[in-house]
């Protein structure tokens, strides 16, 4: 049996709502350190996601929550692509994949017209997965996170 019919995503409930926080803490506190903005976000997905338009989704696999990512609402036609995070011990099984093919069918259901993202040149293999599926790179303004280097962007319509 293939890995990806395993594999199951699923939308946000209180009940996983500690899973966005530490799956990305996971990542974070490996190649970074957690951001004000990071704690912020993370200790209230509810409130900082959610409640202000966002989305968030969880990757399932045998019964465990062992990935996220968010849709974080920027304005009417732009949503972040934001706090993607597959647990180490999944890597590889396709699984950031099928997060983003997941978005980007949400995307343009919603009608949502541009995704954008912020990452680190060194996270070779998130930058990989983002320019698979048609990101490209835009000017990065200053502010947004410490440790994003890189600024990337995906016209939906």
């Amino acid at each position: 049996m293939k890995t990806d019919n395993m594999v199951v995503i699923i939308p946000f409930s209180t009940d996983f709502t500690t899973s966005i926080k530490t799956l990305n803490l996971e990542w974070l506190q490996k190649h970074f350190r957690v951001e004000p903005k990071d704690e912020l976000v993370l200790s209230d997905p509810q409130g900082q996601i959610i409640d202000k338009g966002g989305m968030i989704f969880y990757a399932k696999y045998k019964d465990e929550i062992v990935g996220t990512v968010s849709l974080i609402k920027i304005d009417n036609t732009t949503f972040e692509l934001s706090k993607m995070a597959v647990t180490a011990g999944v890597q590889g099984l396709g699984i950031g994949k099928k997060l983003m093919l997941h978005c980007l069918a949400v995307a343009e259901a919603k009608g949502i017209a541009k995704l954008i993202l912020y990452s680190n040149r060194k996270l070779l293999s998130a930058i990989y997965l983002y320019k698979k599926f048609g990101f490209v790179e835009v000017a990065l303004e200053n502010g947004i996170y410490e440790r994003a280097d890189i600024k990337m962007e995906r016209m939906i319509h």
